[in-house]
């Protein structure tokens, strides 16, 4: 069965010590319901509810249940639908999204929801901060990873140490990554840098993003050092936000307005992809999901107009573009110095700012990519619209196991003009 997106929605991503969970849940709730055109939810079959910190909180259980049960009382969203919590480390909001989908094209709804939203900035507890993350990677075997990177860094002249500084472990597992990308093929951090330049100048476009300035490539190769090669301009900041998005069938199409129904966007494939520890010279999970993204939507990646990547750290953009077969292996860093990726380039990227700009509150994540797409594959993305914009591809990684993510997320759209 075909399913469409009839409506997306994002928050403004930022540091929010102020707003709660529930907050969050209903601004950016309300602001789907007004994107689709809808005074309530009463069309939704069920709901995809996608957090990673909110245990850290407090409410380790019944997390979607806990946000919408103001929304019920006010009559804004229906009772008694079923809401399933999803957790997946930053892909958290993609597998929201893909379960709703599987609702829609399984004929088991005819009206979804996938939501996700986080906090994870709390001022005065960074042990909170440093829990939420911990999560995403392996805590029942720690010796495993250790010792891979360990053994990995060594061979890198890179050592490997396990300690409290600013900045997660998950930068220092990109950095181990890009370091080596630039001894076997020779891309170099001015390379990187130029990614994380281009990303923040897409980011002063958009009003959703959490930073939005330009930085230089000489001031992003300047700034602090997080995990040689990569400096703080070139990794995602933390923050807080809340994504969304209704997705329907072919029936489902026809309950919402003419004008609604006229920009439905169709979903050509989802997929997902689990890691593994794998070798230095191994494909990531991201090829695999793609390859099988790529055969269900019936297209190739010749037809792939723009992206939205997993851009942790600007070096992922790189490795991801030959991974997801836009360049040859080794070529990524070139691709994006020669301004491929930029707004106007012929394959531009993370036209939102990515990650390092947009922001990364894990849970939201894969949705506001989502919301990015949609928005350009209907023409409203103002000043940082692509000029081509038929077919558009969302990669979202969560987790890491080794050298890769634990999950991977390739979501292909297709614009209603």
């Amino acid at each position: 069965m075909e399913a469409y997106i009839v409506a997306t929605a994002c928050t403004k991503f930022d540091r929010k010590p102020d707003q709660s969970f529930k907050d969050l849940t209903e601004e950016v709730y309300l602001d789907l319901l007004k994107n689709a055109e809808h005074e309530n939810g009463n069309l939704i079959g069920q709901a995809w509810f996608g957090n990673c910190g909110m245990g850290t909180f407090g409410q380790r259980n019944i997390r979607g249940q806990v946000c919408f049960t103001p929304l019920v009382n006010k009559k804004l969203f229906p009772e008694r639908v079923g809401i399933i919590n999803v957790e997946g480390g930053c892909a958290t909001g993609s597998m929201a999204f893909h379960g709703a989908w599987k609702d829609v094209v399984s004929g088991t709804e005819d009206v979804a929801l996938a939501i996700g939203v986080e906090k994870i900035f709390q001022p005065d507890r960074p042990d909170m901060i440093q829990e939420i993350y911990d999560g995403g990677i392996d805590q029942f075997d720690k010796d495993e990873w250790i010792n891979f990177y360990k053994d990995v860094g060594q061979k890198l002249g890179k050592p490997f140490k396990l300690e409290k500084k600013k900045g997660t472990i998950f930068m220092d597992t990109y950095g181990l990554q890009a370091l080596w990308h630039m001894k076997k093929f020779g891309t170099t951090q001015k390379q990187i840098a130029i990614a994380a330049s281009k990303n923040h100048f897409h980011g002063s476009l958009n009003e959703k993003a959490q930073y939005q300035f330009e930085v230089s490539v000489t001031d992003v190769l300047q700034d602090r050092e997080i995990s040689y090669p990569l400096t703080r301009s070139m990794c995602a900041p933390i923050g807080d936000g809340a994504a969304a998005a209704i997705i329907c069938s072919k029936k489902g199409l026809k309950l919402f307005t003419k004008e609604v129904q006229k920009k439905a966007i169709k979903i050509k494939s989802s997929v997902l992809s689990g890691g593994k520890y794998r070798t230095l010279d191994e494909p990531g999970l991201s090829r695999v999901a793609a390859q099988k993204a790529y055969k269900q939507a019936d297209i190739n990646q010749n037809d792939i107009d723009i992206l939205e990547i997993h851009d942790a750290t600007s070096f992922c953009e790189i490795y991801q573009l030959e991974m997801l077969g836009f360049c040859d292996e080794g070529k990524g860093g070139r691709f994006v110095e020669e301004g491929s990726t930029s707004l106007g380039g012929k394959l531009p990227v993370n036209l939102s700012g990515g990650l390092v700009s947009k922001g990364h509150p894990v849970g939201a994540t894969g949705l506001s990519m989502v919301h990015e797409l949609s928005v350009q594959l209907k023409g409203e993305a103002k000043k940082r619209q692509s000029e081509k914009h038929k077919y558009a591809l969302a990669e979202n990684g969560g987790g890491v196991i080794g050298f890769e993510e634990a999950a991977c997320s390739v979501i292909i759209l297709e614009s209603p003009f």
